[in-house]
């Protein structure tokens, strides 16, 4: 059901860390958890999470929000809920034909509508962040009253305690099977960006800040050099000597000049090369919006910070005067923005 619907498709830090993409607890509400919240998760929660549970049936919301309040106040999980509703009333599709040559039609044995919530731990920025298996470890081995204690009506966990033999002390935790899942709210492309090819990737072979070594889904670009032509891969491929253009390497130069100047100034600095140009970005985001407090969505805090800091001066702006800012003689965009980090190719590292 929703478990493999799921398959197919923030721990909260102690301390805030800057630039790093994840959310410190600090920028919410610590006021006590509404006994009606569901908690449902959302497009920006994510994108890899732990499925902790899932619970079927006429009691499948209360046992879900029992759990995710559980886990949020005793154990102090970012825990969330996503309900799925499935119809098995209607016609479907047979194998094979009748004799008039009509595709053949079924009904379900047990027809009747069904929903499903499924209970999600964490926020993680990819299958095998360790943040991530930490986790799934430890809801493995957790045993919350909500389940353990036959407050849990739902049928599906009824079934479950069947199944892996609850009644014995010697059992696994009621949650021993959770897995890591991707967010399924999230549409297919997110986890599908265009990967690097392998002359981009030989291009940045070396740079010991390379952006393609950056964790997050996003960063923000404060500088791009454009050089005056682009790169002749297949005369390169082909052995042949090439003259590369004096301002793509001059703007290569200039990135990492920079990227090493932010660096010291404490920022955390990326840069990227292309066949036509090179870029400077700053910070690893998983997400460009978080919640607020009164739960409308906003620009991610240490985005707005970047731009604030590296951005042009906005009481000049506001004046009419365009003047970006620059770090060591080097201009920076006057709009520093976000943009996709490139992806290695699969089963590929850099050199």
């Amino acid at each position: 059901m929703l478990l493999a619907v799921a398959t197919a498709a923030l721990l909260p830090a102690e301390q805030a860390v800057a630039q790093s993409g994840w959310l410190p607890t600090s920028w919410f509400s610590s006021g006590e958890i509404d006994a009606n919240a569901m908690f449902p998760l959302a497009e920006n929660d994510g994108p890899w999470l732990v499925l902790a549970s899932t619970f079927r049936g006429e009691n499948a919301r209360e046992d879900a929000r029992d759990l995710v309040h559980e886990l949020r106040s005793r154990y102090k999980l970012q825990a969330y809920t996503l309900e799925k509703s499935f119809d098995y009333t209607g016609e479907q599709a047979g194998l094979g034909f009748n004799p008039d040559g009509t595709p053949k039609r079924m009904r379900y044995a047990n027809a009747a509508e069904v929903t499903e919530v499924a209970v999600l731990v964490g926020d993680f920025s990819s299958y095998d962040d360790p943040r991530g298996q930490k986790m799934l470890t430890k809801v493995k081995s957790l045993r919350p009253e909500t389940l353990t204690s036959g407050k849990a009506k739902s049928r599906a966990f009824s079934d479950f305690r069947r199944m892996i033999g609850m009644d014995n002390s010697n059992a696994k935790g009621p949650m021993h099977m959770a897995f890591v899942i991707p967010n399924p709210l999230l549409p297919e492309e997110f986890f599908s960006r265009p990967e690097v090819d392998d002359f981009v990737l030989e291009m940045n072979s070396g740079v010991e800040n390379s952006l393609l070594d950056c964790q997050g889904r996003y960063s923000v670009r404060v500088a791009l050099f454009t050089g005056a032509g682009t790169f002749d891969q297949k005369a390169i491929e082909q052995g042949d000597d090439v003259e590369f253009e004096s301002r793509l390497v001059e703007a290569a130069e200039t990135a990492h000049r920079l990227t090493e100047s932010l660096r010291r100034r404490g920022f955390q600095a990326w840069e990227f090369h292309d066949r036509e140009s090179s870029m400077v970005c700053v910070g690893s985001f998983q997400q460009l919006t978080v919640p607020s407090a009164d739960g409308r969505q906003v620009i991610h805090p240490e985005i707005t910070k970047v731009v604030e800091k590296l951005g042009a001066d906005p009481e000049k702006l506001a004046q009419g005067q365009i003047m970006p800012r620059s770090i060591d003689g080097v201009l920076l965009e006057i709009q520093p923005k976000p943009v996709d980090v490139p992806r290695m190719p699969a089963n590929r590292r850099r050199r």
